[in-house]
């Protein structure tokens, strides 16, 4: 296929925590409002428009938005009810687009090839977001054109609750004029090198020649200057909740040890955890199975708010188990699966009042990935 003539379609919600705090209480509508830790040791996880307007941003420390901003709304994150609203949106989705992928608690691509010869993928997008609007209640913008990267620099220009589209021909002219900031594959320390070379616009990056790029940044550089061009090959995977991590232990003798069993469900739940962040990915969804010796196999799962973090997985995995093992029969295989994955920071660390448990992760994974994922453990 002509990757000039797909259409994909990027959603994405308009400053999410925030827009859903709004619609749970009306007061906070038009006035800055900041969602995050309380304390402040805490850190900023969203902000609205008129908080930004004052200089807050994402993953500020919360002193310094108070300073910014002291007049603005501050509310503690509920990780739970924004995976409740993330799933009404993504069933909206699901029941109307041909293909899509949920990218991550609040974006979702759509991949619409073919579909302009029959009904206009335009008009489509457009009737689909002021269902997602009518139904839900929250602020959605999208941008539409022929590749995931343009798709999405489109929604960002499209911000706040606004829609544009990027036709094959307009491609270099919408991308050019804008900041290398906008490529989404370069972070704050890419664009700081990128910076130290004289380059700001992605024009400046389009034209250099790619050698260049891969000299100074290896592959990636590469990636960028292609993306930079507005080439990006990179195809819509198909979401399914069914895609997930596990882990089984099948042991050399049956077993009746509940401390044991436990033990192992621990350690396996750990580790799956460790994997998610590793791949920056978060799960919707923990199942624990267990196979009796006269082979009678039985799982149980539980939907949960979206997370990538041990001390919120631990305890669900554990409440499982317990409510699985009800008869006195011995225990051949334990297992562990975590399913419904999104792409995404673990942005529910920021709700915390203090960083340290987020140190602490980072630091314990430091250790896994040099040593591999079995070289520290929680103690059970």
């Amino acid at each position: 296929m002509d990757i000039n003539n797909r259409h994909i379609v990027h959603f994405d919600l308009d400053s999410f925590f925030v827009s859903v705090e709004r619609l749970l209480n009306k007061r906070l509508q038009g006035v800055p409002v900041i969602v995050g830790g309380m304390s402040d040791r805490g850190v900023v996880a969203a902000c609205s428009y008129e908080a930004r307007s004052f200089g807050v941003h994402s993953a500020m420390p919360m002193k310094l938005a108070r300073r910014l901003c002291p007049h603005a709304y501050y509310i503690r994150g509920d990780m739970e009810v924004y995976s409740r609203y993330s799933r009404l949106v993504t069933q909206i989705i699901e029941e109307s687009a041909p293909l899509y992928e949920k990218a991550s608690i609040d974006e979702h691509y759509l991949d619409l090839t073919g579909m302009d010869r029959f009904f206009g993928c335009l008009k489509w997008s457009r009737e689909l977001r002021h269902r997602i609007i009518k139904e839900t209640g929250l602020p959605i913008s999208f941008g539409l054109s022929i590749n995931k990267t343009v798709s999405k620099i489109a929604t960002g220009e499209a911000k706040p609750n606004g829609e544009k589209q990027v036709g094959h021909n307009e491609v270099r002219p919408f991308l050019w004029p804008l900041s290398i900031r906008k490529i989404p594959m370069i972070g704050p320390s890419t664009y700081k090198l990128l910076r130290s070379m004289g380059i700001d616009r992605i024009k400046t990056l389009a034209e250099m020649p790619a050698e260049m790029l891969y000299h100074a940044l290896g592959k990636n550089g590469i990636e960028i200057w292609r993306r930079a061009n507005g080439i990006d090959t990179t195809p819509v995977v198909p979401y399914s909740e069914k895609k997930s991590i596990s882990s089984e232990r099948t042991f050399e003798q049956d077993t009746g040890d509940i401390r044991m069993l436990m033990a192992h469900v621990v350690k396996m739940t750990e580790k799956l955890a460790y994997q998610l962040r590793a791949a920056e990915k978060l799960t919707g969804c923990i199942s624990v199975k267990i196979k009796y010796s006269d082979f009678e196999t039985r799982t149980l799962q539980k939907t949960i708010p979206y997370t990538s973090f041990d001390h919120l997985l631990i305890p669900v995995a554990k409440e499982l188990l317990t409510r699985l093992y009800t008869r006195r029969v011995m225990v051949r295989l334990v297992g562990v699966r975590l399913s419904h994955l999104v792409s995404g920071a673990p942005q529910l660390n920021l709700f915390e009042d203090t960083p340290r448990q987020v140190q602490l992760y980072r630091a314990l994974d430091n250790v896994r990935h040099r040593f591999g994922a079995g070289a520290v453990g929680r103690a059970v």
